[in-house]
């Protein structure tokens, strides 16, 4: 993969917090899903942080390899300055635990990608010392809000649950993808910030661009989500992935 200062992905409380904006998404074999969604956050990221990136985001993917699966991020730091990392992707992990973080709320930017990977980074490890692979974050009245990298949505009965648009969250593509799903196959959407007790046997998926949905899965641990099974998740994965579409040609 050819990219213009590519370098290793900044780690928890090292650089992160110059990061003005960050974007990243799935590539596999040529294809993404919601990469027009993903460019509206990019811009609209830049605008609100105030920054001119040096490139747009179609011109880092006219760059992006055709073949093999790729999870690239790109930076754009104060000034503008675009740096892109060349990840290959991890191998998709359909299940994962969830532990919920019981501080404070740490990000400074909620609605905004990049300035707080350090801090959300930092969470995610602490999440693996719970045997957790996701952190959970909870608003001043303990009420789930997302994970550190993940978007939460639910099922109660027959109706899908999400967190509500103006809660200081991420306008996750992949949530967006499957709220959309869900809409038009008129499974009605509900949205509220669920306790974490609320979702005790429920189902419930952690959504991201890399893994898609991921079931949280049960657990016992302390200050674990304590999830149901997770019978609609594999063929809702099916229909997410079906969702990707050609990058376009590559670039000279």
């Amino acid at each position: 993969m050819t990219t213009d200062r590519a370098r290793p992905a900044a780690s928890a409380g090292t650089g992160a917090t110059d990061i003005a904006v960050a974007e990243s998404f799935l590539v596999s074999d040529g294809r993404a899903r919601g990469l027009e969604l993903h460019r509206r956050r990019f811009e609209r990221g830049c605008a609100e942080a105030g920054v001119r990136p040096e490139r747009s985001l179609a011109a880092v993917v006219a760059q992006l390899p055709r073949s093999g699966r790729w999870f690239p991020r790109i930076d754009v730091v104060a000034g503008g300055e675009v740096q892109v990392t060349a990840r290959p992707a991890l191998p998709r992990e359909p299940a994962v635990v969830a532990w919920v973080f019981d501080g404070a709320d740490p990000r400074r930017a909620p609605r905004r990608k990049g300035p707080d990977l350090g801090r959300l980074g930092a969470l995610r490890s602490a999440a693996a010392g719970h045997g957790a692979g996701e952190a959970l974050l909870c608003d001043g009245d303990r009420r789930l809000l997302e994970g550190a990298y993940t978007s939460l949505v639910w099922w109660e009965g027959d109706d899908l649950w999400a967190v509500p648009d103006d809660a200081p969250i991420l306008d996750g593509v992949t949530r967006r993808l499957l709220l959309g799903l869900a809409t038009s196959d008129g499974v009605e959407v509900r949205y509220r910030r669920p306790s974490p007790a609320a979702l005790d046997g429920r189902e419930v998926w952690l959504t991201s661009a890399l893994h898609g949905i991921r079931a949280v899965a049960p657990s016992d641990a302390p200050d674990c989500l304590r999830a149901g099974p997770a019978p609609r998740a594999a063929a809702w994965q099916a229909r997410l992935e079906a969702l990707a579409e050609p990058i376009g040609p590559a670039g000279s």
